[in-house]
């Protein structure tokens, strides 16, 4: 397929990239899983490396034959000067190219942690950034897998996607339900349940990261507001970072890599 040079952004073949929103392309665009977009030579290439399926591409002129290269024949790659395509998207294409991608479906949460030793759970973040950040550090300290709540951000959103380097398309992850589910599908996996929070029985994560389970789910909650009762009672112990200078507490993505460092 040859690249296709932008003449009217009312072509409907760009409706994918006109100012569509993160929850616009999951729940409206006509696919079995919606969509997501995908910024910057990196990104598609680790979610084409994950086995993620592409529709089409945006791309400066000179990011056309990279976009090409990566997405081969098959895929239409769309171009035009930096002015059009930002007026079509609503933003400036700093890295050079974005493009529409197929979202996979999610596993079950069964399947997801059947092997794994360390799993982080988030619990209502909702700052896509914070999640970004988290899933990097998931990636590059090391866990296995991410479970995230209902009210969490999603992660394939923009705005994680990017915050992330992309490693948000690596990194396995699924939606969970409510905490009494939650809780059984990890205890009848063997883990050990820690939650990160500031109560008056937290032990040190030194002291628990000394001795710490085979098998462990760290869970992490929302800037501010931090976990819910709810996830405080499912779990096992009740984990902090000893903090210095009258400070209580770390951002949550810190305090997401802090905790698996320590559990490395």
């Amino acid at each position: 397929m040859p690249v296709i040079e932008i003449a009217d952004l009312g072509d409907p073949r760009l409706a994918d990239f006109a100012h569509r929103t993160d929850v616009a392309l999951k729940n409206g665009s006509r696919t079995e899983h919606g969509l997501y977009i995908a910024e910057s030579a990196l990104v598609l290439e680790r979610a084409l490396r994950s086995g993620h399926v592409p529709r089409s591409v945006l791309a400066l002129g000179g990011t056309v034959d990279e976009a090409v290269a990566l997405v081969g024949p098959d895929v239409p790659v769309f171009s035009g000067p930096g002015e059009l395509l930002a007026e079509l998207t609503g933003y400036i294409l700093h890295r050079g190219l974005i493009a529409s991608m197929h979202r996979p479906p999610l596993p079950a949460v069964e399947e997801l942690i059947a092997d794994a030793k360390r799993i982080v759970v988030l619990e209502n973040v909702s700052d896509p950034t914070n999640v970004g950040a988290i899933f990097r550090s998931v990636a590059a300290i090391g866990a296995d897998a991410v479970l995230v709540t209902p009210r969490c951000s999603d992660p394939f959103y923009r705005r994680a996607i990017r915050v992330s380097m992309g490693t948000v398309l690596q990194v396995p992850w699924t939606r969970v339900g409510d905490w009494t589910q939650t809780r059984e599908l990890l205890v009848a996996s063997g883990f050990h349940v820690a939650a990160l929070a500031l109560t008056p029985d937290a032990v040190s994560l030194k002291d628990f990261a000394r001795a710490a389970p085979e098998r462990v789910a760290l869970v992490l909650g929302a800037e501010g507001d931090g976990l819910t009762p709810e996830a405080i009672a499912a779990a096992d112990i009740v984990v902090q970072i000893p903090m210095a200078h009258g400070i209580d507490s770390l951002n949550v993505a810190a305090t997401a890599a802090v905790a698996m460092f320590a559990l490395v």
